[in-house]
């Protein structure tokens, strides 16, 4: 008993604050909500980026299950350091870093086949001390070739001043246009050890920033150090190809699938035939290829989170940038927040105006629905069909949480606020006149589903300017219930000694009857003679008599219309 009185409680103190709810803000409280939400979307856009990283989830969710996804260039090739590779070559070579001529040999071999270009995934930030030789040969291989890329590494800005390295001291720096420069600035980076490598000048970043969450969803074109243009790698590739680079300072990469998606070719198998005798490996394999050396051993941490994987190769990453470059189809992110606003706006005072308008509960869920399926559509469809990501992940949230507070609200007031005319005579004294329109609607030759009825009953209840109650009787419930099936109660009441207000329920009837026809041909197969009708008038009592005054008057007008519908026949 305690728990069923507990319960009870609650479910009275729900009702109790619903019922204050709506006698303190009645149908203002979307608009008031609307102007709260209003705030919130203009400072997210200007300030607060709340919706940022349910952006960032959106993106990563579409990215990875879309329907059209651009197939990888087969002229992109990834000569793997893989565990196979390090097992194979630790026998004579020890363990990683293996000597430098080892790397130098197969350059040397790789560049008979007339590659595109050679691409290091490696950083080569220290000379070899035990192995000075190995790093001349090395060297010599790099000096002999004329399409080696190397990656240089930009070092966290709070450790410029202890560098020594001028952006104009590094080959394929260039100034940015009406950008001063800074001639005597310094910057922390990483070159290549090889002085063949400096002097060929083929060199970029290779670092990837990710977002704050953790995960690399874009990649630079080039870092900005005092009003100098730092190139990454694959954009400095890119200016060598005659590639257009793109107008940005950074882009989203346009994933080309999942983890090994491009062509991976293990580096000791190549290197174990480029010296053996008996070559089994085409000798064209790597003929007008880009090809990218790099690893995706786990022992040696080149790993990063991204939409496609939590553990994507970091050598891919590069590959699919420098993709991206060559074809041009990395993806563009506009921002448009004055765009995105201006729709979270209209999704969200749209919403207002119809639960304030009362438009009817399956109207408004399915407008707002179908708002919602068109705006998550044109984001899928624009990372399908193009490469501008038209992201309205936003407004969609936004509404949502706009609609699920409203609906709540809704559902926990809609008892309190409806017109009801028991209620509203409840809450009068005196003497009052009732009206009683009951309509009944013919089943046997349409077939009228609840929501249906629903909208025949909301339009009557909008039909003229008398405030009513309009009531739905389905014949869903058993026994004698069952035979008012398909029925509207409309009913009116007002004070028994103001003739005006009774004169204007009495045009308001003749015009909800007058509205009837063209309601029941808008919403009914065959509306022709499908609803009889009848109207009955009395008095009652206001007050707690008010209950007892309609029950009457309910079977009063049953009475009266069963005499008259047996007169007929």
């Amino acid at each position: 008993m305690t728990w069923k009185l507990l319960i009870s409680r609650i479910l009275k103190a729900r009702e109790h604050l619903a019922e204050k709810l709506a006698q303190l803000w009645k149908h203002s409280f979307y608009l008031y909500l609307a102007g709260l939400f209003s705030v919130f979307a203009v400072l997210d856009a200007t300030v607060l980026h709340a919706t940022s990283e349910l952006r960032q989830t959106a993106f990563d969710t579409m990215v990875r299950h879309r329907l059209i996804v651009p197939a990888p260039d087969p002229d992109i090739v990834i000569v793997d350091i893989d565990e196979a590779s390090l097992a194979a070559l630790a026998q004579e070579y020890g363990r990683w870093p293996w000597p430098r001529q080892v790397l130098g040999e197969f350059l040397e071999n790789i560049e008979k086949q007339q590659p595109k270009a050679v691409v290091f995934d490696i950083l080569f930030s220290d000379a070899d001390v035990y192995n000075p030789d190995s790093d001349a040969y090395f060297d010599a291989a790099i000096a002999n070739t004329s399409n080696t890329y190397f990656p240089m590494l930009r070092l966290d800005p709070s450790a410029d001043s202890l560098s020594q390295i001028k952006p104009a001291m590094i080959p394929g720096v260039t100034p940015l246009p009406d950008v001063p420069q800074d001639e005597n600035a310094t910057v922390a980076m990483v070159l290549p050890h090889f002085q063949s490598a400096l002097d060929g000048g083929r060199l970029g970043l290779h670092n990837i920033y990710p977002d704050s969450d953790g995960v690399a969803r874009r990649y630079s074109v080039y870092r900005e150090a005092y009003g100098w243009a730092l190139p990454s790698l694959p954009a400095r590739i890119a200016r060598d190809q005659g590639w257009p680079e793109p107008d940005a300072q950074q882009v989203m990469l346009n994933w080309r699938g999942k983890p090994f998606t491009y062509r991976y070719v293990s580096f000791g198998d190549v290197y174990a035939d480029m010296t053996s005798q008996n070559k089994k490996r085409a000798q064209d394999e790597f003929k007008n290829k880009i090809v990218i050396i790099g690893s995706t051993a786990p022992s040696l941490f080149d790993i990063k989170a991204t939409p496609m994987d939590r553990l994507f190769p970091g050598v891919e990453i590069l590959a699919t940038a420098i993709d991206n470059f060559k074809h041009g189809d990395s993806l563009r992110y506009p921002e448009g927040r004055v765009w995105y606003l201006l729709i979270t706006l209209t999704i969200v005072w749209l919403t207002a105006w119809g639960f304030y308008r009362n438009a009817g509960r399956d109207k408004i869920d399915r407008l707002f629905g179908l708002s919602q399926i068109i705006l998550i559509a044109i984001t899928y469809a624009s990372i399908n069909l193009t490469t501008v990501y038209i992201n309205l992940t936003g407004p969609v949230t936004v509404g949502l949480a706009f609609f699920t507070i409203a609906r709540l609200y809704a559902m926990a007031t809609g008892k309190a606020l409806e017109q009801n005319m028991v209620r509203a005579a409840t809450a009068r004294s005196g003497e009052l006149q009732a009206t009683l329109l009951l309509i009944r609607l013919d089943s046997e030759r349409n077939v009228i589903r609840t929501a249906v009825l629903e909208k025949i009953r909301h339009a009557l209840e909008k039909t003229g300017l008398a405030t009513k109650s309009v009531e739905v009787l389905t014949g869903d419930q058993k026994g004698l219930w069952d035979l008012f099936e398909n029925t509207l109660a409309i009913s009116w009441v007002a004070a028994a000694d103001d003739p005006d207000a009774q004169e204007a329920i009495r045009h308001d009837a003749e015009a909800v009857l007058a509205a009837l026809t063209t309601v029941l041909q808008r919403h009914l197969a065959q509306p022709d003679n499908a609803a009889s009708h009848f109207v009955h008038r009395g008095r009652l009592d206001g007050g707690a008599a008010a209950a007892a005054g309609w029950r009457t008057m309910f079977a009063e007008a049953l009475l009266e219309w069963d005499r008259q519908e047996n007169k007929r026949t």
